[in-house]
């Protein structure tokens, strides 16, 4: 459910279907190592600016379809076991789509029942505190 609060932010309301959350974000923490950038070569401008920009690129959308493919297979073996065995369903609230909140709702007509009162609390302005993806607080 995509809800507006009174400041004009987007968030959504919505059931976790997978027993996990989506990890890839589209990100490179580090790039390869072994090139440099001293002119001696065109080839070698070549190959990193390969390395630099193509390799990760290739990387993420590899990782992402394998994480695609994934959900495909695993969605409705998750999605049965939860209905037959009468598993949980978590609620989750993202801001925009960054994931900002979640709890475990219990059965389905339970979740429903909290995700449209976790979107009626957002439309009033009263925002859940946040628990996911919080950074590390870093020590010195």
């Amino acid at each position: 459910m995509k809800v507006t609060d009174p400041s004009g932010q987007t968030w959504r309301v919505s059931r976790r279907w997978v027993p996990w959350r989506r990890r890839i974000r589209g990100g490179v923490d580090s790039v390869p190592s072994g090139f440099s950038l001293d002119g001696d070569d065109l080839l070698g401008i070549a190959l990193l600016l390969v390395s630099l920009i193509v390799v990760p690129l290739l990387a993420i959308l590899v990782l992402a379809w394998v994480e695609l493919v994934l959900i495909v297979v695993v969605l409705p073996f998750a999605v049965a076991w939860r209905l037959v065995r009468g598993r949980h369903w978590y609620v989750e609230v993202r801001r925009g789509f960054r994931p900002w909140w979640e709890v475990d709702a219990g059965s389905w007509s339970a979740s429903r029942e909290r995700i449209a009162d976790v979107a009626e609390q957002i439309r009033r302005g009263q925002t859940p505190a946040r628990t996911l993806d919080v950074p590390e607080l870093e020590h010195p």
